[in-house]
């Protein structure tokens, strides 16, 4: 490989000597050369003879044009022929080019004639790469020619992308059936294509000051890939972002400011509906069992703790320190706090970026830096941990213990966590705020969760992603052991610069998200109920072994509705077998109808429900469940709930372990057996025919990230 880096570094040596940002197109030509990326075959001939032996070995059809300093206007000059076809075609044609050029101008320097490789046919499509804010270097790649623009149908990998990225990009555009090739027309060689992504891939990935590159179009034909076009933009002084953290020191700070033996509350303050007060309240009546050093100027005790006025006059070690001062102050305070040894800092007060103060917060992260103290915040509602009983917060106090940590951008989405898991009985272990990033951010939190026992599922709310590259190798290594679920907020907005290359100003911000964080095994929630749903539902939902999902509904309207939002939520409805049609059929009054959804009809006495779900979960083949419910008089809602928990424990205690999720339709009691299926393991929702499929799709989308199926 150090030969074509060599070749390559050699073409931009020039290219900053000669002050250019862009190649011409013979030195992209060279470039491509050097990575093996197929363009056209070209050469000079000097002959007749040699311009039929060229021809020849390049594979016909060629096109052939003078090549002369003196004449500009080649075609005008009858200097270019085109679709020549045989050896003989090549040299009549070199004679008649020369014959055409002494005409148009008999003193013409000639240096000879190019023959080149003529591409027909295929599927025009775009490679391409260009360098994100946040996520450095991507390779994008989709169909080619007008319509491209038009659909913006293209799909994005951080490079360098492995060959099966590049495999999946082929499927990741909207128009991929055409790439199968229809009516008739040959589908290209997804090898060569592959190919194509990945060297494109790998030489940005070598050379960061490619920032972008475009490959538009590239013929692809049953037999090879080929660019026709190379376009390639330079700039001397991209700097790629530094290297994040070692795992191993982030978990070293995060578990002491996570996990505190001892917390200082900087400000902290006994007068009621100050700040200072609240987080002190929260400590002590959230039942923290460690260490409170009250930080105050002039109290001698603060809520029965005995307050010192500064974080170096406490006499032991301190693991955090919680700050609640005005933000012109904080400086001063986190120096006192480096000075002791402090790891991390809790940044309550605002005042900093958000509020047009930027050097305010400049200021505290060369602090930060200064004494390697860990900051989060500034700009939030602090954070809880729930298996030390922490309510580092001055929002209200938390008790509903559970698995799922979730943190936000925002300190009102926060307490829209709170009161969900709260009224949801979630239960959480932990909920954080992040504010305005100025450090600590997602990727710090995950490798933190990632090694926490209390902790089976992490969600995220974020506007922005500080180094998405960053976040991105986080998440792909921790989703293959919990789910990670990320609300992206701002996903309409206009967010990517309009760049000056096709493929760069087909980058809507949003669309490289959603292909990163697919890529990395993120599940996307796009609201923020649905972060949440997901949030208490995927835990619950054993892994499911297989992708053939079965509908059992009371409600052929339910049915219809359940079809539809499995399509929507990429779940892949069974075909059903005809020896299991038979046997649900034993069970369906004759006016049922069987197949898939599997629809009992609304007159159904309870056992019809049991038989049938028993079948379902026996049934080896089927590999989950989604229940229709309709409220009947035959089938009170409660009566249903029991029988479905009864029948799910029966079945587990014999070795059938599925995911089942239901839909309820019917009156307000339907609301008691929703919640009576959820708190025993069947995520169940009144009144939705979406949000169980949702859920289901959710486990599934985390399943195969982590390739679990």
């Amino acid at each position: 490989m150090s030969n074509s880096k060599d070749a390559v570094r050699k073409v931009l040596d020039q290219v900053k000597a000669d002050n250019r940002t862009s190649l011409t197109a013979p030195e992209g030509k060279l470039v491509c050369d050097a990575y093996g990326i197929p363009v056209p075959k070209e050469g000079v001939a000097r002959s007749a003879g040699e311009a039929g032996k060229m021809a020849s070995s390049m594979g016909f059809p060629v096109v052939m044009k003078i090549v002369s300093p003196d004449i500009l206007h080649k075609t005008e000059a009858g200097g270019v022929i085109v679709g020549l076809k045989t050896a003989e075609e090549a040299e009549k044609a070199y004679e008649t080019i020369l014959g055409n050029a002494k005409k148009y101008k008999a003193d013409a320097k000639i240096e000879g004639v190019q023959v080149q490789q003529m591409l027909a046919g295929g599927t025009e499509v775009i490679v391409g790469s260009i360098t994100d804010g946040s996520f450095g270097k991507l390779v994008a790649f989709g169909l080619g020619g007008v319509l491209v623009e038009v659909l913006k149908d293209i799909t994005f990998r951080l490079a360098p992308a492995t060959k099966e990225d590049a495999l999946s990009m082929l499927d990741g555009i909207q128009a991929h059936e055409i790439l199968k090739g229809v009516r008739g027309g040959e589908p290209v060689n997804r090898t060569a294509l592959a190919d194509v992504i990945v060297k494109v891939s790998q030489l940005v990935t070598d050379f960061p000051e490619i920032v972008e590159l475009d490959l538009n179009p590239v013929f692809a034909t049953a037999k090879s890939a080929i660019a026709a076009d190379v376009r390639i933009v330079v700039d001397f002084a991209y700097v790629p972002k530094p290297k994040p953290r070692p795992t191993e020191e982030i978990v070293a700070a995060m578990n002491r400011i996570m996990q505190p033996k001892a917390v200082a509350v900087v400000g902290a303050s006994a007068e009621d509906g100050k700040i200072g007060n609240s987080v002190m309240k929260n400590l002590i009546n959230g039942g923290y069992k460690g260490e409170i050093y009250p930080i105050h100027p002039k109290a001698a005790e603060i809520l029965g703790y005995k307050a010192y006025k500064s974080v170096k006059d406490v006499p032991g070690v301190i693991d955090t320190a919680v700050f609640a001062i005005p933000a012109k102050f904080v400086a001063a305070a986190l120096t006192e706090c480096g000075e002791k040894k402090i790891p991390g800092a809790v940044l309550i007060p605002s005042g900093f970026a958000e509020a047009g103060a930027p050097e305010l917060q400049a200021e505290i992260v060369e602090v930060g830096k200064k004494y390697d103290i860990r900051l989060m915040g500034p700009n939030i509602y602090g954070f809880y941990y729930t298996p030390a009983n922490l309510c580092a917060t001055f929002c209200t106090a938390y008790d509903v213990k559970g698995h799922a940590a979730l943190s936000s951008q925002s300190g009102g989405i926060g307490m829209a966590i709170i009161g969900f898991s709260r009224s949801a009985k979630m239960g959480v272990s932990a909920i954080v705020g992040l504010g305005n990033k100025s450090d600590i951010d997602e990727d710090d939190l995950l490798a933190f969760f990632e090694q926490d026992p209390n902790t089976n599922l992490i969600a995220q709310h974020c506007e922005d992603l500080k180094d998405g590259r960053a976040f991105a190798e986080a998440a792909k290594r921790v989703s293959k052991k919990k789910p990670v679920v990320v609300l992206k907020a701002g996903r309409t907005s206009a967010g990517a610069k309009a760049a000056s290359s096709h493929t760069g100003a087909l980058a809507g911000n949003d669309k490289i998200y959603e292909d990163v964080l697919a890529q990395s095994g993120v599940i996307r929630a796009r609201s923020l109920r649905q972060l949440l749903e997901f949030a208490r539902g995927v835990p619950v939902l054993p892994t499911p072994k297989g992708e053939n999902v079965l509908i059992i509904t009371g409600a052929g309207g339910s049915g219809v509705l359940l079809s539809d939002s499995c399509v929507d939520n990429g779940l892949s409805l069974m075909s059903m077998p005809p020896d299991l049609d038979a046997a649900f059929r034993k069970f369906i009054p004759p006016f049922g109808a069987a197949g898939n959804p599997v629809d009992i009809t609304g007159g159904e006495p309870p056992i019809t429900y049991v038989n049938t779900v028993k079948l379902g979960l026996s049934d080896e083949r089927i590999h989950s469940l989604i229940l229709g419910y309709w409220h009947t008089i035959v089938t009170p809602p409660m009566v249903f709930a029991r029988n479905m928990v009864e029948v799910k424990k029966e079945m587990e205690a014999k070795g059938f372990v599925k995911p089942i999720v239901a839909s309820l339709a019917g009156d307000v009691e339907v609301e008691e057996a929703a919640e009576y299926l959820y708190q025993n393991g069947i995520p169940a929702y009144a009144y939705s025919t979406e949000l169980p499929v949702e859920v289901l799709g959710a486990k599934y989308k985390w399943a195969r990230g982590a390739g679990l199926l």
